[in-house]
């Protein structure tokens, strides 16, 4: 993974190059006790499932697992001179970028892990087409989990489940100056069967999934218990992402063209399946190219 001036992955003041460490072979690594605060488990368990995910996806990357996960105990101090032995694994930069993507996307941790990685990860060189288009299959991915993770919210906000169209709608108006959902598709010639979010690029996508998670933060942080509160907020927040869109002189959402729909992008990245060639250093991982001549 390249580095980049002035990029770091802080969370919880930590940055994740601060927490690297060197083996015996002067190789570096990071601790999974140490990447899991920082990614925002506060369970150990939770976390080592994002791990064995994070090793099944190296194995179907064409990686060798054994070269980025080492098992490895860490020692704690219980006081009065005893000491108890934790789980722990030696993980690769590589197998960090793993675990970030095979994370719960709605931790902030996670999503802005998820972005750090993205950007610096020594990956194969894949076309502009496929960088894009996994780009926008992730931020999609991360889209539909705040979806999800506002309605709940909604719900215990006081929204009825027969006015969940409305209250969706006002976020949406808030953000698209006045045009709810079947305007939006109207006015972009999306079909009206269409799900909104698989036409929408990945710039727009960014733009609602912000709009959504502010939603959620903002019913939660206010202790909102009123149906018609909870749609006001949500328009509130669409309203705030709008103009701040245009302070920046942002391209206004209803005025980005349709993107095609997400399942063509599913279906091109589904027979394309790339392998994830790293680079050599990175291939190796945690061990010494030495060790890697003994096992071929």
């Amino acid at each position: 993974m390249q580095e980049s001036e002035n990029s770091q992955f802080v969370s919880n003041n930590l940055s994740f190059e601060s927490l690297k460490k060197l083996n015996e072979h002067g190789i570096e690594y990071w601790s999974a006790r140490d990447l899991q605060p920082c990614l925002g488990y506060s369970q150990w368990r939770r976390f080592e499932n994002a791990t064995q995910k994070a090793i099944e996806s190296c194995k179907q990357s064409g990686n060798d697992p054994s070269h980025h996960f080492a098992d490895a105990g860490k020692q704690i101090n219980l006081g009065k001179g005893a000491t108890q032995t934790i789980e722990d694994y030696h993980l690769s930069r590589f197998a960090c970028y793993l675990i970030a993507q095979n994370g719960d996307s709605r931790k902030p941790e996670i999503a802005f892990a998820q972005k750090y990685f993205a950007i610096q990860t020594r990956r194969q060189e894949i076309s502009e087409q496929m960088a894009a288009d996994l780009e926008r299959l992730e931020t999609r991915q991360q889209a539909s989990v705040e979806f999800k993770a506002l309605s709940g919210a909604a719900r215990e906000a006081g929204v009825q489940d027969k006015m969940f169209g409305v209250f969706h709608d006002a976020g949406y108006k808030g953000l698209y100056g006045g045009l709810g959902s079947d305007a939006i598709k109207a006015r972009k010639g999306i079909l009206p069967k269409e799900n909104l979010m698989d036409r929408m690029d990945t710039t727009e996508l960014i733009a609602n999934q912000f709009r959504m998670s502010q939603t959620r933060e903002k019913l939660k942080r206010e202790n909102i218990r009123n149906q018609r509160d909870a749609m006001e907020t949500h328009e509130t927040v669409g309203k705030k992402v709008r103009s701040a869109i245009e302070e920046i002189g942002g391209t206004l959402p209803e005025n980005i063209l349709p993107a095609e729909p997400i399942k063509k992008v599913e279906k091109r990245l589904k027979v394309s399946k790339p392998l994830l060639t790293l680079d050599p250093k990175d291939a190796v991982g945690l061990i010494s190219p030495e060790q890697v001549k003994k096992e071929e």
